[in-house]
């Protein structure tokens, strides 16, 4: 409060009301007597207008009146002035009834005073706000003359599709920001109750199908779609749109990328793949979610991978008690460590270098910490690599699941959620019999304090050795772009999609489950080739070849999501799907001794690096395990 009166601009508008209090006075007083005054009233105006302006400015500071920045008045401004106005009137109208039982004093002119005032004060101010807007047009500030921008010829004039509230926050964000590089021209819409519309100073026009044609009528530079929930082939025909008009155009991240909801021009970035790939928003129980993460301490395995790390800045918008990131990598471990130290201001971080086989090490961790909630999403997953090298996938995929889920039981964790992977169903990789194992060592484990559960998707768009980045480095290369087969297909989801939902899983079990995320229609990757190269404003099979290179050791034609005999059972989630435990007809604890004993064998023939032994106790473990050829 005190730093306002540092404000000049405080006493530039407290001036301008006081003035406009008077004449709220004086002209509900005039109106009241037809503007012929008697010389009485008059002098009981005089005396009455000290204290109205005492108190009018009294209460209209208190009620945070002055608090409001001009170039942002809004309706909350607009709410908070008439109760201002509303309390200042009752005030004197009670201070008069208590000190002259209101004699003298018309109570009309105490309504009327009300109204202009709110009328003149909010005037006022939606005046200096337009003046402040027009500013930018005209390169001219009364109020900092040192401001002075760069001439209006310079700014990019910007063409916006769509006129929904997305678009609404970045019209605004531009039109405050006398910096901004951006002139908004229009608007484009579909909505035909939209178009011929006036949004925020700006013409609505439509539909989209036109944008060629009226952004060449308004001499847009660039466009922006600010189209958040247009997902799929709805996107798709935006982009050949807005590639027809030849301008560089921009989007903003879809609403599965953004947990609250809010946009800003920050979020503004070229038209990736994931735009048209028709994921749907993400709905989730945040209260559920909430019972589960905030104030509790939470372990993230993994954490400077690419799932990882997207489930430490999700989890942090739950406001956890403590974040303890685990992670094998080190440049992984600092990026995510600064990130979030940086950006999130997030104090409570522990950061561990530490692999996730290290027995002593991961007691060590957890003894300190105590974890609530344990999110392992550390893992060997790149199947060609992993496929040369097993014995570091059994020691990372199954040992170290092993461990983690022992130290985690040991220590008193709540939870403990694995990601999991559709290559671990009917695997014909060693990434993927690996991950298998670690779901049935989570499944065969007696009931206690820790719940366990597994989550179970298939590939994510951008994570660490996926095929998007490889496409678009081939792509920024001139081609050719690598593909290994034509009728090879795949499940694709967006990471940050991923790791909402494998959050409001971590809600949902109860222990020994392994959800399956719902992962749409599988998309074929030869025609996720074509698109990517389409989006780079290149033509494909002309301007970028794409090669057939035949499958690598242990890749699949297409995935799956369960196993044949798998029960599967729907959720609360539209989303999310599960299987039960599954005993296979075991007691419980015979069924753990055996694949503890399986471990044990498995883990001691990975010391011998012979692939060939190592695949043969996997197909133990695993039977419907097949290894499959080069091809």
């Amino acid at each position: 409060m005190i730093q306002q009166f540092k404000n000049r601009n405080f006493y530039v508008i407290l001036a301008g009301d006081l003035v406009l209090f008077a004449a709220s006075l004086f002209l509900a007083y005039g109106i009241r007597y037809s503007l012929d005054v008697p010389p009485a009233i008059l002098r009981s105006i005089f005396l009455l207008l000290p204290w109205l302006l005492v108190v009018k400015t009294a209460v209209f500071y208190a009620m945070g009146v002055y608090r409001g920045m001009w170039r942002y008045t809004s309706v909350p401004d607009a709410v908070r002035l008439a109760k201002a106005s509303g309390l200042a009137s009752l005030i004197l109208i009670a201070a008069l009834t208590i000190v002259h039982q209101f004699r003298g004093y018309p109570r009309s002119v105490f309504m009327a005073d009300c109204i202009f005032t709110l009328f003149f004060c909010g005037g006022y101010r939606l005046g200096i706000r337009m003046l402040l807007l027009g500013r930018r047009k005209n390169r001219w500030n009364i109020w900092d003359r040192g401001a002075l921008d760069e001439p209006n010829e310079r700014r990019i004039r910007l063409m916006i599709v769509g006129a929904g509230d997305a678009a609404v926050s970045i019209i605004r964000e531009i039109q405050s920001n006398s910096r901004s590089p951006y002139d908004i021209v229009a608007c484009v819409d579909d909505d035909p109750r939209k178009i011929g519309q006036i949004l925020l100073g700006l013409p609505v026009r439509g539909p989209i199908a036109k944008l060629p044609l009226l952004a060449g009528r308004c001499g847009a530079q660039e466009i922006l779609i600010a189209m958040p929930s247009v997902v799929g082939n709805d996107m798709r025909q935006i982009v050949v749109t807005c590639k027809a008009t030849g301008l560089p155009f921009k989007t903003l991240p879809s609403l599965s990328s953004i947990v609250d909801g809010k946009v800003t021009v920050n979020d503004v970035r070229e038209v990736e793949y994931e735009d048209i790939l028709g994921r749907s928003p993400v709905h989730l129980d945040w209260t559920s979610i909430g019972h589960y993460l905030e104030g509790k301490t939470v372990a993230v395995t993994g954490a400077g991978g690419s799932i990882g790390s997207e489930l430490c800045r999700q989890i942090l918008r739950f406001k956890p008690a403590a974040l303890v990131l685990i992670e094998a990598n080190e440049f992984n471990l600092y990026r995510i460590d600064q990130e979030l130290r940086g950006a999130n201001r997030f104090a409570q971080l522990h950061s561990a270098l530490a692999r996730v086989q290290d027995r002593a090490l991961m007691a060590a961790l957890f003894g300190r910490h105590r974890p609530h909630v344990v999110f392992h999403a550390a893992a060997c997953k790149h199947v060609p690599l992993v496929e040369a090298n097993p014995r570091e996938a059994v020691l990372a995929n199954v040992v170290g699941s092993g461990v983690l889920m022992d130290v985690a039981e040991e220590y008193g964790v709540a939870r403990f959620v694995q990601v999991s992977t559709d290559k671990a169903v009917r695997p014909t990789s060693v990434m993927g019999a690996t991950k298998r194992v670690a779901e049935i060592f989570l499944q065969s484990r007696l009931p206690g304090h820790t719940r366990f559960m597994a989550v179970r998707f298939g590939n994510v768009l951008g994570s660490s050795g996926s095929v998007a980045p490889l496409f678009q480095q081939q792509i920024r290369d001139g081609g050719p772009v690598t593909v290994t087969h034509p009728e090879m297909t795949r499940y694709f989801m967006l990471i940050s999609e991923a790791c909402q939902l494998i959050l409001q899983a971590g809600a949902m079990g109860t222990g020994g489950e392994i959800f399956i995320l719902e992962m749409g229609t599988p998309v074929r990757i030869a025609d996720m080739a074509r698109d990517m190269i389409r989006l780079s404003g290149k033509v494909p099979d002309q301007d970028i070849q794409i090669v057939y290179t035949g499958l690598r050791p242990g890749e699949k034609l297409y995935e799956e999501l369960i196993t044949h005999g798998e029960g599967i059972v729907a959720t609360g989630h539209e989303k999310i799907m599960v299987l039960k435990r599954n005993g296979h007809g075991h007691p419980p604890g015979d069924l753990d001794r055996q694949i503890r004993d399986q471990m044990a064998r498995l883990a001691a023939e990975a010391e011998s690096f012979d692939a060939v032994r190592i695949k043969a106790v996997l197909k133990e473990i695993v039977p419907e395990y097949a290894p499959a050829s080069a091809g």
